[in-house]
């Protein structure tokens, strides 16, 4: 009983924004659809799944989910953008989106100017693991080894490119590490050449690790955020550690059509808000490997633009050709 006052005190404030003309705002006045640019299962899909089943109990209509996986997005922007920009259709966007913009070069759409940020769902490190019976057992080890070594370490991640890629490059480049970066096609491969002990390090997502780092096969030695975790509290970050404003955080988030009125991204942005502040849902993205968080659509907008500014950078340097 006490739930169901509480979901309905919600549905009751989120009622409170005004329109222009100052009548209570009628939306959403039917379902509402979020485009995941992903196959079903990743860690956006389950978390906007999570997101999802509480919207719909906190603002009275169904939130549904649809999966439009492609490359770099580009199916799931168009669809959003053949849309009708009044709320209804929503699109997940990612710090991938971000990327996306410095590494391709003809983009259907234009992810600045075709998308409005309505607010985070989630945002996540990448770690650093290595094997739990390494040579290297912590931070100082990873350094100091890559400064001895003659051949360099080798690391390991994932598609040249992805979030871990790039953050493996900063790294090498804010560190100086003497290191080769080595792509692998998928997650498991790399992590599986680590176990055998054909790379140094990895750099993945505690939600793609988790099984091997709680057993104890792998350890997490550093993260990339500016601030701990809230699964991995007692893994130092690698600012933290001794090279400030190295920072890279991945994030899941929600995006409008460009059109979409105003009051309507606030309404939506309110309903985030108290979706990623539930106990529960922080619970379960903490056992995903991720921090709930929704913030301002203002802050998700600044995040985006200074990540395409800092990735543009990254891609740049490290010669990572353009598709």
């Amino acid at each position: 009983m006490n739930n169901r006052r509480q979901l309905l005190a919600i549905f009751l404030t989120l009622c409170l924004p005004l329109t222009s003309k100052g009548q209570t705002l009628q939306f959403p006045d039917h379902p509402v659809k979020i485009i995941v640019p992903f196959g079903v299962g990743g860690l956006a899909d389950i978390t906007f799944r999570i997101f999802s089943e509480k919207l719909s109990a906190v603002t009275g209509k169904q939130f549904v989910i649809e999966n439009m996986p492609g490359s770099g997005g580009f199916a799931a922007a168009q669809a959003l953008l053949r849309a009708k920009p009044d709320g209804h259709t929503l699109m997940v966007m990612v710090n991938g989106t971000a990327i996306s913009k410095s590494l391709y070069k003809n983009m259907p759409y234009d992810p600045v100017k075709d998308l409005i940020p309505v607010s985070f769902a989630a945002y996540f490190d990448v770690i650093l693991l290595v094997k739990a019976d390494s040579k290297i057992k912590n931070f100082n080890d990873l350094i100091k080894l890559s400064k001895d070594s003659t051949k360099g370490l080798d690391f390991g991640t994932i598609n040249p490119g992805s979030t871990q890629n790039l953050s493996a490059e900063l790294f090498k480049s804010v560190t100086h590490t003497h290191a080769e970066i080595i792509p692998f096609k998928s997650t498991p491969d790399a992590l599986s050449a680590l176990m055998a002990g054909e790379l140094d390090v990895v750099f993945e997502t505690y939600a793609t690790s988790k099984s091997l780092v709680d057993s104890g096969k792998l350890l997490a030695i550093a993260t990339t955020a500016a601030q701990r975790s809230g699964y991995l509290p007692k893994v130092p970050t690698v600012s933290e550690l001794g090279f400030k404003g190295f920072e890279v955080v991945g994030w899941n988030a929600l995006a409008a059509p460009v059109g979409t009125p105003p009051d309507v991204v606030q309404y939506l942005n309110k309903a985030m808000n108290t979706v990623a502040d539930m106990p529960e849902v922080k619970q379960k993205l903490n056992a995903l490997g991720s921090d709930s968080y929704a913030g301002s659509s203002q802050e998700l907008q600044k995040r985006f633009l200074d990540d395409i500014a800092k990735w543009a950078n990254v891609i740049k340097s490290s010669g990572i050709q353009v598709q």
